[in-house]
C-alpha cells in the first residue's frame, strides 16, 4: 500500500512543480509587461522634450504620438489585468494541490510510522522468545 502512496506523493508532488512553473511564466509574462509600460513612459518623456525644443516640426506630430502611446499603455494595463487574475486562479491551484500533496505526505509518514512500530512488536515478540528460550535452557 505504501507503494501506491509514493506513486500518489510523486504525482502530486510534479503536479504542483509543473504548476509552480505555471505561475512562474504569468509572473514572467507580467514583468515584462511592466517593463514595457515603463519603457513607454520614459519614451514619451523624452518625446514630449524634442516635442518642446522643435515645436514647429516634430511637435504637431507629437499629439497623435502620444495618443498612440496613451493607447499602448491602456492594452498593457488591460493586460496586466489578466494575467494578475490568471496569476490569483493559478495560486488557488497550487494551494489546492500542495494541501492534497501534504494529505498524502502525512498519510504515507503515518503509514510508515505504524510499520515501523509492527515491525519493532515483531522484533522484540522475536526477542521475548529467544529470551524465553534461553531461560527454559539454563534451567533444565
Amino acid at each position: 500500500m505504501s507503494k501506491n502512496l509514493n506513486t500518489l506523493v510523486r504525482l502530486h508532488q510534479y503536479r504542483v512543480d509543473d504548476k509552480r512553473r505555471a505561475l512562474a511564466e504569468l509572473l514572467g509574462e507580467i514583468s515584462n509587461l511592466e517593463t514595457k509600460d515603463k519603457h513607454l513612459q520614459s519614451e514619451i518623456i523624452s518625446e514630449q522634450a524634442v516635442a518642446n525644443s522643435s515645436p514647429d516640426s516634430v511637435g504637431m506630430f507629437y499629439g497623435i504620438y502620444a495618443k498612440e502611446v496613451v493607447n499602448k499603455r491602456r492594452q498593457i494595463s488591460e493586460e496586466i489585468n489578466g494575467f494578475e487574475e490568471r496569476v490569483s486562479m493559478a495560486q488557488e491551484e497550487i494551494k489546492d494541490e500542495y494541501k492534497d500533496l501534504k494529505i498524502y505526505e502525512i498519510t504515507l509518514e503515518q503509514r510508515k510510522r505504524i510499520i515501523a512500530i509492527q515491525n519493532a512488536k515483531a522484533e522484540q515478540a522475536i526477542l521475548d522468545e529467544m529470551g524465553q528460550e534461553t531461560y527454559r535452557r539454563r534451567k533444565k
